[in-house]
């Protein structure tokens, strides 16, 4: 075996091709997705108080609106990794998916505008709602495509380490 392609324990950083190690890939992703999200959304709630949502309206604070974003940006990508493994063809599926989960979303926002039941709302306040679950979509999918692409990769690793090693290291500044 060549110094240049050393077996995959050897060369690697401490704890690759764990389990731990994947599910600090995803949740380093979703984090960022998370936090990129909630500030989005705090440009979306800051712009807001302009048009008339009122300051009142406890959805539109930073501990409801960050909250929310992060439970469905995790949720979504449970939903995501559920299609990418029982789905016979996930990517047709989340295609379609994906618009409608979003078109649900919206369903709770209409309710509180017929039905008013959180002190303050105004049909600005639930407009800016509806945009902020665009927001954490826009946000999220492509965040669940990185994070899906980096499992991939990571998997691949752990099942076939010689040639991960040999693609990884066989690089001039390796040897």
């Amino acid at each position: 075996m060549s110094s240049s392609t050393k077996h995959l324990s050897n060369d690697l950083p401490r704890g690759y091709g764990t389990r731990g190690s994947t599910i600090t890939i995803v949740a380093a992703v979703l984090g960022v997705v998370i936090v990129l999200a909630v500030a989005a959304n705090t440009v979306v709630a800051l712009i807001a108080g302009y048009p008339g949502a009122s300051s009142g309206f406890a959805p539109l604070t930073l501990p409801v609106y960050g909250g929310f974003t992060a439970v469905g940006v995790v949720g979504g990508w449970l939903g995501w990794r559920i299609v990418q493994q029982r789905a016979a063809r996930p990517r047709a599926v989340l295609t379609a998916l994906v618009p409608i989960v979003t078109a649900l979303s919206l369903v709770p926002d209409l309710l509180l505008l017929a039905l008013h039941f959180i002190p303050g709302t105004s049909a600005a306040g639930v407009v800016v709602l509806m945009v902020m679950h665009v927001v954490v979509v826009a946000h999220a999918v492509p965040g669940y495509l990185i994070a899906s692409r980096l499992l991939r990769q990571h998997v691949a690793a752990e099942e076939y380490p010689t040639e991960a090693a040999s693609q990884t290291f066989d690089h001039p500044i390796h040897r």
